[in-house]
């Protein structure tokens, strides 16, 4: 699937508002970077880190201060997915709600297509 075509990635307020916190406390001009890899307990895994450069090939998500990078061989399994963040008794984190997902882990943090 080229990424001309697919669906983008949408970054809910709350997930952005946690991005910034996060953020601020980072180097000037950093942003969050989201990427699938392989492994995890049901075969793809979600991987969140930083970076000061966006790649030419990244989709760039803005949104109320927060940047997002995903690189163009995640980007097909994210498709149409959402960010978020959500704080619940059990904990806070990031939360991606992805369509193309068939099933996930417990965790929320592998998933397979």
């Amino acid at each position: 699937m080229s990424t001309d075509t697919v669906a983008p990635v949408n970054v809910t307020d709350r997930a952005a508002g946690r991005i910034r916190e996060i953020l601020a406390q980072e180097p000037p001009n950093t942003m969050l970077r989201v990427s699938v890899l392989g492994g995890g307990c049901s075969g793809f895994q979600y991987d969140f880190g930083f970076d000061t450069q966006a790649q030419q090939d990244d989709l760039v998500i803005s949104r109320d201060g927060a940047t997002v990078l995903i690189d163009p061989i995640s980007l097909p399994y994210l498709a149409g997915s959402e960010i978020d963040f959500v704080d619940e008794l059990i904990g806070a984190a990031f939360r991606i709600n992805n369509p193309n997902a068939t099933a996930s882990c417990g965790c929320g943090t592998s998933f397979s297509v």
